[in-house]
Order: structure tokens, then C-alpha cells, then sequence
């Protein structure tokens, strides 16, 4: 059950290849240019949570979002107006005004987030990948699909995909 500090509707948003690889030296494996077109349109204006080796992934912090990264090091230093706390609870607590951040990963901030998650905005890509980072399989007895939208591969995409709302049962 919610309470007032925690977000009316908490969502994970990640992309996963047929063999649940998200990720391999720190960086994405594929460029779809509607998933990020889809990411950005979803998470603009909200808090985006996220580890560190996440957020020093992108060459600044995304625009129009409030960065909310998790390390461990306590001295961590990141730039002016992003949030940095020591754990995935603290990353919540801060997103708390906004009534929908997203995690954004990476693999470990996923494990972790993805009990408490209210929504998942998945992303299969219909391939597989040589990878270093996985994501958990999603449980049907947990997690009800409740959209699927199908994308054929194109100029501008190597691969076919499917972007997939699941809500927690």
C-alpha cells in the first residue's frame, strides 16, 4: 500500500534483447531511434533514478529531467542540480514530488527496483546479443501485459522490436 511519500505510480523503463541482455561495457548494443524517441517523451519532466555508471554513460545529464543517481562512494561529485543519494530507497524518498519517476537502470538498480515498481515500459528487441548486463525475467504471476505495440525493422531500424506496458498484478 502507498503512502504520501512515495510516487502514485513508480516505472521502470529498459530495453531488453530476446536473450535479456540490456547492456554490454557500460553502453547500449543497439540504436533504435523511436526507442529513444519513446524514452525521451515518456520520462521528460520527471525524475529519472539511476546508478552511477548509468548516468556516466550519457555525455551530460538529458535535458527537461531531474537526475536522481545512486553510488556508493561517498564522495561522489556530480554536476550542479543532479541528486545523488547512497541507495535505491533514498532515490524514491527524493522523487517523491513527482507522481511518476522512472529507473532508468542499470542492471543492479533494476534487480533492486524491480520489486517495488508499479508499471515496467519494456522494450524487446527481436534479436540476440553478446552482453555483459542482464534483466531479470518478468514473472506472468507478478506482472500483467496490458500493451504491446509491434515495430518492423526499417531504414532507420536494424531490428524489429516491440515496446510492452506491463502493470503489476
Amino acid at each position: 500500500m502507498k503512502t504520501t511519500n512515495e510516487p502514485s505510480n513508480l516505472t521502470l523503463i529498459v530495453a531488453v534483447s530476446e536473450n535479456d541482455v540490456i547492456g554490454k561495457d557500460n553502453d547500449l548494443i543497439w540504436d533504435l531511434k523511436n526507442d529513444l524517441k519513446r524514452f525521451k517523451a515518456l520520462t521528460s519532466g520527471h525524475c529519472i533514478i539511476m546508478g552511477r555508471k548509468t548516468f556516466e554513460s550519457f555525455p551530460k545529464p538529458l535535458p527537461n529531467r531531474t537526475h536522481i543517481v545512486i553510488t556508493r562512494q561517498q564522495d561522489y561529485k556530480a554536476p550542479d542540480g543532479v541528486i545523488v543519494v547512497n541507495s535505491l530507497e533514498a532515490a524514491i524518498e527524493k522523487a517523491k514530488q513527482d507522481a511518476n519517476p522512472f529507473i532508468i537502470g542499470g542492471g543492479e538498480i533494476y534487480k533492486q527496483g524491480l520489486n517495488l515498481v508499479d508499471t515496467i515500459e519494456f522494450t524487446r528487441v527481436h534479436h540476440s546479443f553478446e552482453g555483459d548486463t542482464f534483466f531479470p525475467v518478468i514473472s506472468e504471476t507478478i506482472w500483467k501485459e496490458i500493451d504491446r505495440i509491434f515495430h518492423k525493422k526499417d531504414d532507420l531500424h536494424k531490428f524489429d522490436f516491440s515496446y510492452i506496458t506491463y502493470k503489476r498484478r
